[in-house]
């Protein structure tokens, strides 16, 4: 599988206190190779289209997302991922995607992985990277949480982060667990069965995900309501960090 890819499957969260909140839908995603697609083919790029990817979505904003991350690894040292350059994130449908974390596996030139970016936006508009330095499939990493995401989590503790391709089975998972000062707090994954992104199915997701952007939107504040009526406590939303990237610490 050398093209573009696209995923149906879950997004799985769950709140391990002071309630237990848990909950799983349906989703869609993308896992483009920069290096090699450049656009075309059956996911329209800087257009409008009801299936479409926009580099100005990514990075900063700019018109060459693939430039970016490019420029952020250089700029952190890191000069040896020259081999594929795989996104993993939500594509625009009908112009239109929130897109709260964004995966970068950036290989070195024999393949290997070298280093993932989690890119985060939150729903003030603000953007985090944690740069997973010396990145493994299936290895544990960890970061310190530095980004205010959910107004129920302080901005503290750390994120444990696990990715797995299988690409014998065509499948990717990635799973995150947020711990705070007395433990495990949040656990979330997002999964999914990658085939190549074709016209047919970039129709069919389109007719399963019509409104999938502002699906991701409903929900979050739909699921927030309930943790507000059920007293979980509420953290306002502390200044941005001064640097958009901060790196980890390996496990």
């Amino acid at each position: 599988m050398n093209g573009p890819l696209i995923a149906t499957g879950d997004v799985r969260h769950a709140r391990l206190r002071p309630v237990r909140h848990a909950f799983r839908y349906p989703s869609l995603f993308v896992l483009l190779p920069l290096r090699s697609w450049r656009g075309g083919g059956a996911l329209a790029r800087n257009r409008f289209a009801p299936l479409s990817f926009h580099d100005a979505d990514h990075g900063d904003g700019r018109g060459d997302a693939l430039s970016w991350i490019d420029g952020l690894l250089r700029s952190e040292g890191i000069d040896d991922a020259t081999g594929e350059v795989w996104l993993q994130c939500f594509p625009r449908v009908f112009g239109y995607a929130f897109k709260p974390v964004s995966f970068w596996y950036c290989e070195r030139a024999d393949g290997r992985l070298r280093a993932i970016v989690a890119e985060v936006n939150n729903t003030f508009g603000d953007r985090h990277c944690y740069l997973l330095d010396a990145a493994q499939w299936g290895r544990e990493l960890q970061a310190r949480k530095v980004f205010h995401v959910s107004p129920f989590c302080a901005v503290e503790g750390g994120y444990r982060f696990r990715f797995l391709w299988a690409r014998e089975r065509q499948r990717i998972v990635v799973r995150i667990a947020h711990d705070d000062a007395t433990g495990p707090l949040l656990e979330t994954s997002v999964s999914g069965e990658l085939q190549p992104l074709t016209a047919g199915r970039a129709l069919r997701a389109w007719l399963r995900f019509p409104l999938h952007g502002l699906g991701v939107v409903a929900r979050i504040h739909w699921h927030a309501l309930r943790l507000w009526l059920a007293g979980v406590p509420f953290f306002r939303r502390p200044a941005p960090p001064v640097h958009g990237t901060s790196r980890q610490k390996t496990a």
